[in-house]
């Protein structure tokens, strides 16, 4: 029980894994508009899916193609509901979180194939600038 707590816990922990699991409270997304929103190199966006998948916090599903994920909707242990009502709860006035949920305005309104081929050079000018932690420009 305490090695299934260390890994749900060291999982929230990281700041690239609490922001996607703030911008999954919207709904299922695709890794390209996760990779687009956080501005990070595909192979570290799907380490971090794979560390939140493993300690029960998402689940995803396949559409040819493109992999989603979600917030898990079922308890894959007894820590996993608790630690994403915490995520839930915290954050509301983080700049960070603010940016993320913009950018993420911008990309749903890219089609999925040019996320995939382009990334941030998909959205709109002035949308493209990138920012640092804080959601301030860089």
């Amino acid at each position: 029980m305490l090695e299934t707590f260390e890994t749900v816990a060291k999982a929230v922990a990281d700041r690239s894994r609490a922001r996607i699991l703030k911008l999954l409270e919207g709904g299922e997304l695709c890794v390209c508009q996760i990779t687009t929103v956080l501005n990070l190199a595909p192979a570290t966006v799907s380490k971090h899916l794979a560390a939140l998948k493993t300690a029960g916090l998402l689940q995803q599903r396949r559409d040819g193609k493109w992999v989603y994920y979600r917030l898990a909707e079922l308890a894959f242990n007894a820590y996993a509901g608790p630690f994403l009502a915490l995520v839930r709860a915290a954050l509301a006035d983080d700049p960070t979180i603010d940016e993320d949920r913009r950018v993420l305005a911008l990309v749903n309104q890219v089609p999925l194939q040019a996320l995939c081929d382009q990334g941030r050079a998909a959205l709109p000018l002035g949308a493209q600038a990138e920012t640092s932690c804080c959601g301030e420009s860089r």
